[in-house]
């Protein structure tokens, strides 16, 4: 963990979120920005810097908690594709690797609040 990484301190529960998915190695929360419904964040609980730095293990469990979530978003939210995003380098803001799950990400629409996607969605990832 690192003292100054936004995502260590998610993960510590020093900074809330709304969290839908949590196991021993990996947190899902929906972005506090979101770029469209549902934009939802995996980020590894090892802080891990970058996608370059990333292991097999890790991204394989990360993948899996992914397609969890995607076919609960796909579902709920009414949405018909989705994206599926790394980023890196200078447009990484926040240096600590995450894949962003963006449903329906080119409709651009945001027909619900954050909290009405967590209460949708919360309880049926498993």
């Amino acid at each position: 963990m690192k003292d100054d990484c936004l995502f260590c301190k998610i993960i510590n529960k020093e900074v809330d979120s709304l969290c839908l998915y949590e196991d021993d190695d990996i947190m899902a929360i929906l972005d506090a920005y979101p770029d469209c419904d549902g934009h939802t964040l995996i980020i590894p609980k090892k802080h891990i810097t970058d996608i370059m730095e990333l292991d097999s293990d890790t991204l394989g469990k990360m993948q899996m908690v992914a397609k969890k979530i995607i076919k609960v978003q796909l579902d709920k939210l009414d949405k018909k594709s989705l994206t599926v995003l790394f980023n890196y380098g200078d447009s990484q803001i926040i240096k600590h690797v995450h894949m962003h799950l963006l449903p329906g990400y080119k409709d651009k629409d945001h027909k619900y609040s954050r909290e009405e996607v967590y209460d949708m969605l919360k309880g049926e990832i498993k």
